[in-house]
């Protein structure tokens, strides 16, 4: 089935938001050549009613792997204090294509990682929508503007990927506060692939008093490493292999000692388990906003503050040696003290939990693999600050457990996986301490099967949770919860031409996400490419 994999899925790899034009009557029985443009159920970003600029940071289409060059110049009618910058991409596509990935960056800031939709043969068009109020330091100053979507055209492939992206920049008034946002947005100096890492130098200002880096992995590519999640070790008869099975875990490391662990998200674009009809319409969550791994490395400050270059590696666990098709571009996001030209302090605590990684395989007429991996870090530190002595504690841990049955040749071939990340922040300085959780639970459980005729169907499942507390002093502040579910099942005639494909599918996907006095809950529901459902309980 990998070979599947590789033949029909992406060569390379945002929100879609709207419904559209009204629901269709009835679906129709078959997919067609047009069908509804692509759309997801999360929330549109929420903006104050205050005044707005737009500027336009893209107008474009990709070719080929040309990346598009130009310069952004901030907005002189809204001030240069916002309560909410939003980034905005519209594209559109017709024809024969690939789903490709993408990146735009402001001043070398990786703003969005994005993928695009594979197209109808009379096209499509889409629209991503991200809150980027974090980079607001960036956006104060003229900077370069940087973005591709590598792509392919030929007498094959012959959809042009169009595009359009603006940043819109809402006003703080009386009736919007400027938006609490860091100090500096830094990238790394010569960064550099170093076998299965990504490292380069970091100097931070001497007062910086907390460190955030984000990191977009994806593995993308064409490759293996696109589902990583499958790999098998050597012993077992499959055609994607990685020594250690498909136990995968992002690192990053401050001057060669691991300072964050995470849990990669399964993405799967809109290519993705050889059936690109599971996602015309409905894509998998992540799959148009491909959100950023986070590392608090705020217990660093101290080490991070001597006015030299640090060296911060990011690497993917468990990667065959050798084996490219991760990407993991950083950022770091620092908030300084306004009232210290400097800020010292030291690592107190450093605890690694010894790494699991067991897999057993089971042979038979149906093959299995049994994987289940797990990590553990503690790190501590303190600043001292102009208000005072600050200690920060981060505890992460990561796991994974998967199943993963086929048969010879891959003509059935399954998954069901769970993967959890687990992060606890306490700061503690003057008054009581301030405790901010998270529990994440990602989880897949799909199939693919060829039955007579050559006909390929695929049943997914995709679930993307996040339970998130803040305490003080015991006492809930804060809290959310996200809840975003995908459901798809279709099937279509391989190897023939697309009018004798026949064709058909259904997908679902339920998007929730509550808070303190907020409750956004929407489904979206398709048949043969038309929207049979767009419904809001809250």
């Amino acid at each position: 089935m990998r070979r599947l994999f590789l033949a029909v899925c992406a060569a390379a790899a945002g929100l879609a938001l709207g419904a559209g034009p009204a629901l269709a009557a009835g679906p129709p029985t078959e997919f067609g050549t047009d069908w509804h443009d692509p759309v997801t159920a999360g929330p549109p970003v929420a903006t104050p009613d205050t005044r707005s600029c737009t500027v336009t940071l893209a107008d474009t289409e990709f070719r080929d792997y040309t990346p598009y060059k130009g310069t952004y110049l901030p907005p002189k009618a809204c001030g240069d204090r916002w309560n909410k910058v939003v980034l905005r991409l519209d594209g559109a596509v017709a024809g024969r294509q690939y789903d490709r990935l993408g990146y735009l960056q402001v001043g070398g800031v990786e703003v969005l990682r994005t993928s695009t939709p594979e197209p109808s043969p009379e096209g499509i068009s889409w629209h991503v929508e991200k809150d980027v109020t974090r980079y607001s330091a960036t956006f104060r100053e003229r900077q370069p503007v940087e973005m591709l979507i590598g792509n392919l055209v030929n007498e094959t492939y012959t959809g042009v990927i169009k595009v359009k992206a603006t940043l819109t920049f809402y006003a703080a008034d009386g009736r919007a506060r400027p938006a609490q946002t860091p100090d500096k947005v830094l990238t790394l100096d010569s960064a550099h692939n170093a076998g299965t890492s990504y490292e380069g130098m970091l100097t931070t200002p001497r007062n910086s008093e907390r460190i955030v880096a984000e990191v977009y992995a994806t593995g993308s590519g064409g490759g293996c490493e696109e589902f990583w999640y499958l790999t098998v070790p050597d012993a077992a008869p499959y055609s994607c292999k990685a020594k250690d099975g498909p136990y995968r875990e992002v690192q990053v490391s401050v001057d060669g000692k691991l300072a964050g662990i995470a849990a990669p998200f399964p993405t799967v674009w809109t290519g993705g388990w050889s059936n690109p009809f599971l996602w015309y319409v409905i894509p998998g969550p992540r799959a148009f906003d491909v959100r950023p791994l986070e590392y608090d490395l705020t217990p660093f400050a101290g080490q991070l503050n001597d006015g030299k270059p640090h060296r911060i590696a990011i690497s993917v666990t468990g990667v065959p040696e050798g084996q490219s098709g991760w990407s993991t571009p950083t950022n770091v996001l620092v908030w300084q003290d306004a009232r210290a030209g400097s800020v010292t302090g030291a690592l107190t605590a450093h605890t690694t939990g010894a790494p699991a990684n067991t897999v057993a395989y089971e042979p038979g007429t149906e093959h299995a693999l049994k994987a289940d991996g797990g990590h553990s870090l503690t790190v501590a530190g303190y600043v001292d600050t102009s208000h005072g002595r600050v200690a920060t504690t981060v505890t992460r841990r990561v796991a994974a457990a998967s199943t993963h049955r086929w048969t010879d040749g891959e003509s059935k071939d399954g998954l069901r996986a769970r993967w959890t990340d687990d992060e606890s922040v306490t700061v503690a300085g003057r008054g009581p301490a301030v405790t901010t959780s998270a529990h994440r639970v990602y989880s897949m459980d799909g199939e693919i099967s060829i039955g007579s005729g050559d006909r390929l169907r695929t049943v997914m499942t995709m679930g993307d949770r996040s339970d998130s507390v803040t305490l003080r002093a015991g006492k809930r502040i804060d809290w959310s919860r996200l809840d975003d579910t995908y459901t798809g099942d279709a099937a279509y005639n391989q190897n023939v031409p697309r009018e004798k494909r026949h064709a058909v599918g259904v997908s679902r996907e339920r998007y929730r996400l509550l808070g303190p006095g907020a409750c956004y809950d929407r489904t979206l529901a398709t048949a043969q490419g038309e929207l049979t459902e767009d419904s809001r309980s809250c």
